[in-house]
């Protein structure tokens, strides 16, 4: 019996089937464990990989659950940001009622803001500097000759030395494109040469048969301005004659304003014209009633142009206004060259009292007076600030006029004949010199820009993308309308012109649209809008409506004590004089 017992109960057991573990969804009590248990090593495990902010308030979190060594954005050196920093927030000039207006201008402001701050970031990662030539012990840089400073240098920048032997048709005036690749020649006596002048490839070569006061590239070095002896000549970069503007006659000098597409032009007769050369018509004829116009130069900073004029005086003109916007004496004999520094802070003009005058332009003030012995024919600002100044035959580069007064030159070089005029080439050490004999290339170590914008005025820029720049600049191409002395005006609120605008709108409609409406209270039920409650809720307003009133009849009160005690000052003072007739009173 206890076996039959035995195999029964093994029988049970192996047909019985074997529970599988207990499962977290099972409500049995053992799955009810297992499930607590899961559920706590789920919370354990989610607890350790959690991601822990940083401390810097912006939520950003990290893998590794560490904290940020360097929290917040990355430090800007002071004098970066400084040399980005523009005017002030034009915020506050905005009327209270312009609400709109005022949320545009508030994000104006932080999109320079950022744009101040990642150029700041960005100027770090600039990959060129600039140049610069220091001598020996004891050895002045202007000893230094232009053929040692050729050898010292590699062979790209030493073949940028050399001269061009044009002694047939000279002097010669130059002038250098916008990227600094190509190089224009003018000479006297007719000759016309456009070459890409650090391949020595040449462009074109032409005879125009006539005498040449000055040449001028345009917005490309597709075409430029021959100012010939009768009228004024345009041309392509293979020598074909594209238009002859017979309105701009005797002409002696010209600049080219690039993002006005304005050539300004300066003639034999006085007069000063601007031609819009996207659509090949006049914008403006100025009679300046001062003479024969023969210097000019343009300032970059605001497109406006300086005349210098034979009595010693110079002039500041725009094409909005028939008078010049200022006139100032600068020489005690006739002026002889003028030239503005790129950011329009400075302006050194030269004289026929052989002086050599640096003023500022914010305060028309002079800062700075050197003596030259011969005076100086041409003068001519690089990127950098240095200045050259021709002296006949011999060619001096000054460094810092405007900073402390200078002893010596920095560069000196002699050329072949008397130089007729100096320009510094954009973007390279290299000063470009045209006289008598030809042309003259120098080497001028820190005198260019190392990095170019490469959206505005790219050296290596294909066809493709100089189509591209000039579609992109004819659209974004500023009014002549808006030439002025202080640029910053255009992002200013016009107050005077908006408060006469107001007037005009209040006598036209017969009532003020922008008063403050009169409070009038709300209707209430259940008898509180009686004429009792009415008032009274009125009443505890009348305070408010009246401030401004009384405000503005204090100050004028105020105003009025006060010109009335000058008044009375003024009045007494002049009573406490003594007179010589005072002995004949009583």
């Amino acid at each position: 019996m206890a076996a039959a017992g035995k195999v029964a109960a093994k029988e049970s057991h192996v047909g019985k089937k074997k529970k599988p573990p207990g499962r977290y969804w099972h409500k049995t009590k053992d799955g009810k464990q297992a499930a607590d248990a899961q559920q706590q090593k789920r919370d354990t495990t989610s607890t350790k990989k959690r991601k822990k902010p940083n401390d810097d308030g912006q939520g950003k979190h990290f893998v590794s659950g560490k904290r940020d060594a360097f929290p917040g954005p990355a430090s800007i050196p002071e004098a970066k940001l400084q040399k980005f920093t523009r005017e002030g927030k034009t915020i506050d000039q905005v009327s209270k009622h312009h609400i709109k207006l005022k949320e545009a201008i508030a994000r104006s402001d932080e999109t320079s803001e950022m744009a101040q701050k990642q150029a700041a970031r960005f100027d770090l990662l600039l990959p060129e500097e600039a140049g610069l030539l220091e001598g020996d012990e004891d050895e002045d840089t202007c000893t230094i000759s232009q053929q040692d400073i050729a050898d010292a240098v590699d062979i790209s920048s030493g073949a940028k030395y050399f001269n061009l032997n044009l002694s047939q048709f000279g002097p010669y005036r130059l002038d250098y494109s916008k990227t600094g690749r190509h190089l224009l020649l003018g000479g006297r006596r007719g000759h016309v040469a456009c070459l890409d002048w650090q391949s020595k490839q040449l462009m074109c070569e032409i005879n125009v048969m006539e005498s040449i006061n000055d040449v001028r590239w345009l917005h490309t070095e597709a075409m430029f301005a021959v100012a010939q002896k009768k009228w004024l000549h345009i041309y392509d970069s293979k020598g074909i004659e594209l238009h002859c503007i017979r309105k701009f006659n005797d002409v002696l000098r010209m600049q080219f304003l690039p993002y006005h597409f304005l050539l300004a032009t300066a003639s034999a007769t006085g007069f000063l014209q601007y031609l819009d050369v996207s659509v090949g018509k006049e914008v403006s004829a100025i009679c300046t009633k001062t003479g024969r116009l023969d210097v000019m130069c343009q300032n970059p900073y605001n497109a406006i142009i300086h005349l210098g004029h034979p009595n010693g005086t110079l002039t500041l003109w725009s094409p909005n206004q028939k008078e010049a916007l200022v006139k100032m004496l600068c020489h005690r004999g006739g002026v002889r060259s003028v030239a503005v520094d790129k950011t329009g802070t400075y302006m050194v003009t030269s004289g026929m009292d052989k002086k050599l005058k640096v003023f500022d332009v914010r305060t028309f003030q002079p800062l700075n007076s050197y003596f030259l012995p011969a005076g100086a024919s041409c003068l001519s600002l690089s990127q950098r600030g240095l200045l050259s100044a021709a002296t006949g035959d011999v060619v001096q580069v000054y460094k810092n006029v405007w900073s402390s007064p200078v002893t010596k030159p920095y560069i000196a070089h002699r050329v072949r004949a008397a130089a007729w005029e100096v320009h510094f080439c954009p973007f390279e050490d290299v000063l470009g010199v045209g006289h008598g004999q030809g042309f003259t290339s120098m080497l001028v170590p820190g005198a260019g820009e190392p990095n170019f914008d490469g959206l505005d005025s790219n050296p290596y820029r294909s066809a493709k993308q100089r189509q591209e720049w000039e579609v992109k600049a004819l659209l974004e191409k500023i009014q002549p309308e808006l030439i002025s002395l202080d640029p910053t005006e255009l992002a200013k609120v016009d107050l005077g012109t908006f408060q006469q605008r107001h007037q005009d709108r209040v006598q036209a409609l017969g009532y003020d649209p922008l008063a403050k409406e009169r409070f009038v209270p709300r209707y209430k039920k259940k008898g509180r809008s009686s004429t009792g409650n009415v008032e009274r809720r009125k009443n505890k307003v009348a305070d408010a409506d009246k401030r401004d009133l009384i405000v503005k009849s204090m100050e004028d009160k105020m105003k009025m004590e006060e010109e009335r005690k000058a008044k009375e000052k003024k009045k007494a003072a002049f009573a406490s004089r003594k007179s010589a007739l005072d002995r004949f009173q009583k």
